[in-house]
């Protein structure tokens, strides 16, 4: 690992100096590569004179500390709190080196403007003295001048802060205490030898990388219409089922493996997308490497691995025909992972925003039904199932649309790729107001109890959901459509949320 110390203060022979060398004597004890960069030797303006930062030229030694940071692979800055922030020379460092082309780059598209983070990948950690005590700063002053560096400069930039140590009171502190300040530092820098992070922020980190994976915002939409045909077939006290709860954990193992499959199996596509956002182009883990395809292998292992447990309590538990149970949980399990898996690969056959569609409203409402003692020839799990299942079309088929150019290189024919953005559009229209439709006849003829007046309310919802197709959807060059996903996704709660409420 390629070490690079800033000491922002003005003169080196300060405290800062030498915690700067203590903590590079210690880096250098751990067997990394370390060079120093004292920006108070450093010749440069400090103010920016031209409209952008990236118009003025760079000065020999500002240059040569751009090389310096590009070589870094963690960088340490070492400065005084002055005034509650960072001094002059470090915030003119920033001004000047942290520009356009350099740590970041700025771009447009339907969606509103945005920056990519070009020093992605780095570390960084601050070293920090201060007249104040450090818990002062932190709680009572909120630490402005951190949060500028951490947040505001370095991650703005992509570059990862993974601590901060602060020193202080300087004015009133002994020899003795400096004396620790300075063993502390060299410490600090020995402690690289394991790696930027400390074990408990890689744990954290890890954690957090697997949640991100899991894509957890989709998972509400299936457990609404299980939790429907929970209800539907056993009344309010399904909650407290233990049955419900088993059939509850194999939905969200399976979908888990699901989501994992679908990372695994679409990592061209992702590649290749350049519009990802919450809603489409998947979690990124994969492409991003943050985890390996061994990983993900072993992601969806464990989840299926879960998933067969629960269902065999299920089926052990179950109040429904033992026969019924277990078709519904295998076809369940074959069309989730025929997603995108092999030999099925249905997203690949313009079959997947039908498949998911299904999964997610028919197929685990009837397994709500049939665990909690319903027969599949029913007619209630069926009428609950069907606007459900298309009031999910659109949000799905639209989710497609910024991922169209990459899953057409891909060989993934989505909607959108087969029929084009029109099409898809044409779809995720049609497929809405069809939806309404279908609610408010139930509700109208009374052949469900479970919508109530609610359910009307659908119908401007789908106006409107029709109106930014028409209006907010560029159909040559689409980019990231997050309004319009937003409002389709809030679509699916009048036919999910509605008949949940009327049902408890």
């Amino acid at each position: 690992m390629n070490v690079l110390v800033v000491l922002g203060h003005p003169r080196t022979d300060s405290l800062c100096g030498g915690l700067a060398e203590a903590y590079a004597a210690g880096a250098r004890d751990a067997g990394l590569e370390v060079r120093a960069l004292a920006l108070g030797e450093c010749e440069f303006d400090r103010d920016v004179h031209t409209e952008c930062p990236s118009d003025q030229a760079l000065e020999p030694d500002l240059a040569a500390a751009e090389r310096e940071i590009e070589w870094a692979d963690h960088l340490v800055f070492v400065y005084p709190n002055w005034w509650a922030t960072m001094p002059a020379l470090l915030k003119g460092f920033f001004d000047r080196l942290f520009r356009p082309g350099f740590a970041f780059s700025m771009y447009e598209d339907d969606e509103g403007a945005g920056h990519e983070k070009l020093l992605s990948g780095k570390t960084a950690e601050l070293v920090v003295t201060m007249d104040m005590p450090p818990w002062v700063y932190r709680w009572i002053y909120r630490q402005p001048g951190t949060n500028a560096v951490k947040r505001g400069i370095l991650g703005y930039a992509g570059v990862e802060t993974t601590r901060t140590t602060e020193f202080g009171p300087v004015e009133d502190s002994t020899a003795n205490e400096r004396s620790e300040w300075l063993e502390r530092a060299e410490e600090l820098g020995r402690r690289l030898e394991s790696g930027p992070k400390s074990d408990r922020q890689r744990v954290v980190d890890r954690a957090t990388t697997w949640i991100g994976a899991l894509r957890l915002q989709f998972y509400p939409m299936a457990w609404i219409a299980y939790t429907v045909g929970a209800l539907a077939a056993a009344g309010s006290g399904v909650l407290t089922s233990a049955v419900y709860w088993l059939g509850f954990a194999f939905l969200f193992c399976l979908e888990a493996a699901t989501v994992l499959s679908n990372e695994y199996a679409d990592y061209e596509t992702d590649r290749q997308n350049t519009f990802a956002g919450p809603f489409t182009g998947g979690s990124r883990v994969l492409v991003e490497g943050d985890l390996s395809f061994g990983d993900l292998r072993r992601g969806i292992g464990i989840g299926l691995g879960l998933a067969g447990a629960f269902g065999a309590g299920v089926l052990a538990a179950g109040a429904g025909s033992l026969p019924a149970m277990a078709a519904a949980m295998a076809i369940l399990s074959v069309l989730a992972l025929g997603y995108t898996l092999a030999p099925l690969k249905l997203a690949y056959r313009t079959l997947g925003e039908l498949d998911v569609a299904v999964t997610h409203s028919i197929g685990v409402l009837l397994c709500g039904y049939l665990f909690l003692g319903g027969t599949w020839t029913d007619a209630e799990p069926w009428l609950l199932g069907l606007p459900f299942l298309l009031s999910i079309l659109p949000a799905i088929t639209l989710a497609g649309v910024p991922d169209y150019a990459a899953d057409r290189a891909a060989g993934k024919k989505t909607l959108a790729v087969r029929f084009g953005v029109g099409g898809a559009a044409a779809v995720a229209a049609g497929t809405a107001l069809l939806a309404a439709a279908v609610g408010s006849l139930w509700q109208f003829l009374g052949i469900v109890d479970a919508y109530g007046p609610a359910i009307y309310l659908g119908i401007p919802h789908a106006l409107v959901l029709v109106w930014l197709l028409r209006t907010r959807l560029d159909l040559e060059t689409p980019g990231r459509i997050d309004v319009l996903m937003v409002a389709s996704l809030s679509y699916i709660v009048w036919f999910g949320v509605v008949p949940l409420v009327g049902l408890l």
